[in-house]
């Protein structure tokens, strides 16, 4: 598939709309991020995140709310969290949201750690998803690379800083609601050169041994805010 189809959008799109969904997106995951405390179930943290977002005036979502803790961190997005997880009192969890506002796509995840006696290991994975992003992005913005080279690249750079890439969760497009109609697959799978505005960059790894991982997802953007 070339660039004009896999890149199109509707007459709905705009820079402008998708920016502000962005912003929205990005406050939304720290409003929730701060409302989600030790004891929790990722139902209860599920619970409040849509409430939080029905505050903010998105009632509905291209994808479902994803919370993640401890354990579950490493487990892909179809699969389904073990139930009896809680958050503990030092901790790592993330979130992933796709809101629509006003018939925009939203799309946002990072990941928290909580605690002061928190494993090290658990920041600096939080920390790792947010450099290999930016190291990928840095590769987008100074190379032709495509989709699939970007994501090989990514595959690299994770393992070269010691951590394990879910290569099963590898982007896509965004736009106005719904993107599906131009494009369902993922970045990873596209062999142009994206461009800016349309598609999402999704990091999620994993500690090689422990079981935790992080994950960080934002619009591939020439200049970030």
């Amino acid at each position: 598939m070339n660039s004009e189809m896999l890149e199109k959008t509707g007459p709905n799109f705009s820079v402008p709309a998708l920016m502000a969904a962005r912003r929205k997106t990005q406050e939304a995951v720290r409003l929730i991020g701060e409302q989600i405390k030790p004891g929790m179930s990722e139902e209860e943290a599920h619970h409040l995140a849509r409430e939080t977002l029905t505050r903010l005036g998105s009632t509905t979502g291209w994808h479902k709310i994803l919370i993640r803790f401890g354990p579950n961190t490493i487990k892909d997005f179809p699969e389904s969290s073990d139930t009896t997880v809680r958050l503990r009192d030092n901790d790592i969890f993330f979130i992933d949201i796709g809101p629509i506002w006003d018939g925009t796509e939203g799309d946002g995840g990072n990941t928290f750690v909580i605690g002061q006696a928190a494993d090290p290991d658990m920041r600096r994975c939080a920390d790792a998803a947010k450099q290999v992003f930016n190291l990928v992005r840095q590769q987008w913005l100074s190379s032709g690379m495509t989709g699939k080279e970007l994501y090989d690249f990514a595959q690299q750079t994770t393992a070269g800083l010691g951590w394990v890439l879910n290569m099963g969760l590898t982007g896509h497009r965004l736009g106005d609601f719904p993107h599906k109609a131009y494009y369902d697959g993922t970045l990873a799978r596209v062999l142009i050169h994206p461009a800016p505005n349309l598609w999402i960059l999704e990091i999620q790894i994993r500690h090689p041994t422990k079981p935790f991982g992080a994950f960080f997802e934002d619009l591939l953007l020439t200049s970030h805010d």
